[in-house]
C-alpha cells in the first residue's frame, strides 16, 4: 500500500498553481540534491503541460548528512518567503545548485534586490529553522526518506520523475 502524505497541503505551504486544481502534485526536495536538480526543469516543464489542472507544492527535505548547503538553501528560501519572493528564489537556488555556497547564496539574495546582510543575520539566528523542519518532520511522518520524493493528490508517487511517468500518474488522477 503506497504512502500516504500525513500533513495536508494548507496555507503554510508555498504553492504555484490554483487551490482548485484537479491534481495536486508535492515535492519533498533538497536544494543541492542532484536528483531534485535534474527533476526541476522537469517540473516545470509538466507544470506547463497541465496548466490550470496542476497545483504544485514544495516542501524542504534537507539532507544534512550528504549536501553541506542544503540546510542554508533552504532557510534562505524562507527568509526569501517572508519577503515575499520564495519561487523567485527556489527558482534562483536550483539555478545556482551546483556552484552553492553561503557565498554564492546571498549574491542570489542581491541578485533578487535582498539584503545580504540581513540573510547572513537569519542564518546567524536561524530565524527560520523551524520552518524548515516542520516541512522535514512532515516529510519522515509520510515515509521520506530521499528526495525528491512526490505525492499526488495525497499519495506517495512510486514511479518515475521522468516527464513522461509523471505526466502519465497525473493524468491517472485527473480521470
Amino acid at each position: 500500500m503506497p504512502s500516504l502524505l500525513t500533513v495536508p497541503v494548507g496555507p503554510r505551504d508555498h504553492t504555484r498553481g490554483p487551490e482548485s486544481a484537479a491534481v495536486t502534485l508535492v515535492e519533498y526536495g533538497d536544494y543541492e540534491c542532484p536528483q531534485c536538480g535534474a527533476a526541476f526543469p522537469i517540473l516545470a516543464r509538466v507544470a506547463d503541460t497541465f496548466g490550470d489542472r496542476l497545483r504544485f507544492v514544495f516542501r524542504h527535505f534537507p539532507l544534512t548528512n550528504t549536501h553541506p548547503n542544503a540546510q542554508h538553501a533552504a532557510e534562505e528560501a524562507e527568509w526569501a518567503s517572508s519577503r515575499g519572493v520564495f519561487w523567485q528564489m527556489h527558482d534562483a537556488l536550483y539555478g545556482a545548485q551546483k556552484s552553492l555556497s553561503d557565498r554564492r547564496m546571498l549574491e542570489l539574495a542581491t541578485a533578487l534586490g535582498l539584503p545580504d546582510a540581513e540573510l547572513q543575520a537569519s542564518w546567524t539566528a536561524h530565524s527560520f529553522i523551524a520552518r524548515v523542519k516542520e516541512d522535514f518532520a512532515s516529510g519522515l511522518k509520510s515515509g521520506v526518506t530521499g528526495t525528491p520524493s512526490f505525492f499526488i493528490n495525497g499519495v506517495r508517487h512510486e514511479g518515475g520523475w521522468d516527464e513522461l511517468a509523471l505526466s502519465h500518474a497525473i493524468e491517472a488522477a485527473l480521470k
